[in-house]
């Protein structure tokens, strides 16, 4: 496995992922857990993250060839995609939080789409056709787990930073996710028109 593919792989999906973006929310929806419900939580999160992420990363692209979308045609949508989500949090300022069961509270809203959402499907999906599926998978396995690294230190890094400074660093993965957006239309769009 040469590296270089490891972390082209590798910075895209901890932009997309934004594990101290969601932090904020993360905070507010464990707040009144005691520290075992909120460590079930986290593991709940990544493990349904991870699998989720690697199923629709080995599985997607059959999907795409039963439904006859090409991998440019895809790249094309899922720049557009991964555009309007990085858009959407640099205008609004904020991911949005919904209702939750307490028992299934890692794996929805935390784990999907909190931590593999639409960016990070999207994502998987390209990076696995310009770097293989493999390398792909251990990209987004450790971003996974770095999420819920980052989770179970939410108490001092919130601290840290701040709410302002969250914020700023969601406001900055953001920015990157909206250039690696209009990467990927471009490459599609050349593509396109390469095979012509």
């Amino acid at each position: 496995m040469k590296m270089k593919e490891f972390w082209l792989c590798f910075v895209p999906l901890f932009v997309a992922v934004d594990a101290v973006g969601v932090l904020p929310l993360f905070v507010a929806l464990t707040e009144g857990m005691d520290q075992q419900q909120r460590r079930m939580a986290i593991i709940q999160s990544v493990i349904t993250a991870s699998v989720v992420a690697v199923l629709f990363l080995w599985f997607g692209p059959s999907l795409l060839h039963f439904l006859g979308i090409s991998v440019p045609d895809f790249m094309v949508a899922g720049g557009v995609l991964l555009l309007a989500i990085s858009l959407n949090d640099l205008l609004t300022g904020e991911k949005r939080q919904r209702q939750t069961d307490m028992d299934s509270l890692g794996a929805v809203p935390i784990g999907i789409p909190l931590i593999t959402g639409p960016a990070v499907l999207t994502t998987c999906l390209l990076l696995a056709n310009l770097h293989g599926k493999w390398i792909t998978t251990l990209a987004v396995s450790a971003n996974t787990i770095i999420a819920g690294l980052v989770f179970a230190a939410s108490v001092p890094i919130s601290r840290t930073l701040s709410r302002a400074g969250t914020r700023a660093v969601s406001k900055l993965a953001s920015l990157l996710l909206a250039a690696i957006a209009v990467m990927l239309i471009r490459r599609g769009l050349f593509d396109m028109l390469a095979s012509r």
